[in-house]
């Protein structure tokens, strides 16, 4: 569709060329050889021809021949609106085609980025405006960053006191779910021992309701179990940690994991423990309503760009769903993405999975 409307620029300049080449010889055509007609003898105009140009003119009407005259600067106009319009439209286009090329790379995260000089005229001030734009955005992003590190160094002040706080709150669910779970399942066992010789197709279904009760109890714990896995790298390097919470995961759940980390160089702190969260989250959205069997995480540098991509063969979800439903974090993973200055892209469509892709810059 883009390039049916760049190609468009080009055919309208050669038609305005066309009908203004086309407009002016009729225009001065007429008013020529009306003045002609009215105050010159044609024979003479047709010796001048012949000694001249060397045009052996047959001997027409004036009319007759001021119209083969006019048709014949008609056509002329034709082809030199024609191959005017459309050298200008191609060059116009041209100029277009790179404008619209680094809007699309800046809009992609790619903020080294810059448009070559285009002229002194409107599209060439765009384009100037354009790359003051990119290098203003540029210090944004690097401010981002170094208050991403600053956060994350305040962040370290108060860890204890949320390490303490977590704990109780983990303990309060401890206690009102998986507690409360197991003691109904001692108080129907305890039931069950009485039943079993008295009422043996009672019993077998109280048997059905501890199996039920003991199945929603490890389903509560594996939650629990998944928020209980550090936020951040505690000292460790973002490969590091990560190849370890993948090594963990493995051995824990039935999932298939597949990995490959390519060498990356160290990141300010603040943005290892945002991607390092990032992944997390995506990992626990995976595990909790995925369904999916099989989970593949790359990570990347590509120039002065990290990217990291999750993929699952899940069940997915539409993009209506997606903004129904908080089940998948999206908003987490925005906010977090946000605040170090980078891109996150999600595709999905129900039965064929979920793609997480987070393209951060790194201009530290």
């Amino acid at each position: 569709m883009s390039e049916w409307k760049l190609a468009n620029i080009q055919w309208q300049f050669m038609r305005q060329s066309l009908w203004a080449s086309v407009g002016a010889v009729t225009a001065g055509g007429f008013v020529f050889f009306l003045l002609w007609y009215m105050t010159a003898d044609m024979a003479s105009l047709q010796g001048w021809l012949l000694q001249h140009w060397g045009w052996k003119v047959p001997a027409f009407p004036g009319v007759i021949f001021a119209g083969m005259m006019l048709l014949f600067f008609w056509m002329a106009a034709l082809i030199i609106g024609t191959t005017i319009g459309y050298i200008y439209g191609n060059l116009m286009k041209k100029r277009i085609e790179i404008l619209l090329q680094s809007a699309m790379m800046l809009e992609r995260g790619n903020l080294s980025t810059r448009v070559p000089y285009l002229g002194e005229d409107e599209i060439g001030q765009l384009g100037s405006q354009l790359n003051e734009m990119a290098i203003r955005f540029q210090q944004q992003v690097a401010s981002l960053q170094r208050l991403s590190a600053h956060n994350a160094e305040l962040t370290e002040q108060v860890k204890y006191a949320a390490v303490t706080e977590e704990r109780q709150r983990l303990a309060r669910e401890l206690h009102d779910a998986v507690s409360q779970q197991l003691f109904a399942i001692s108080m129907t066992m305890a039931a069950l021992k009485r039943t079993l010789i008295q009422n043996p197709e009672k019993a077998s279904r109280q048997v059905e309701l501890v199996e039920e009760m003991a199945a929603a109890a490890q389903s509560e714990m594996r939650a629990l179990l998944l928020h209980l896995r550090p936020t951040h790298l505690e000292g460790k390097a973002l490969h590091e940690g990560v190849e370890d919470l993948l090594v963990e995961l493995q051995t824990k759940h039935a999932l298939e994991f597949e990995w490959a980390i390519d060498e990356i160089p160290p990141l300010p702190k603040g943005i290892e423990d945002h991607l390092f969260r990032i992944l997390q989250e995506a990992l626990s959205n995976t595990l909790r309503h995925a369904k999916a069997t099989r989970v593949e995480i790359r990570m990347a540098m590509i120039k002065n760009y990290f990217r990291l991509r999750i993929t699952d063969d899940g069940i997915g979800f539409s993009e209506t769903e997606e903004k129904k439903s908080s089940s998948y974090g999206m908003k987490l993973m925005n906010e977090r993405v946000a605040e170090i200055g980078g891109v996150l892209a999600i595709s999905s469509a129900p039965g064929t999975g979920t793609m997480v892709e987070v393209t951060v810059p790194l201009v530290c």
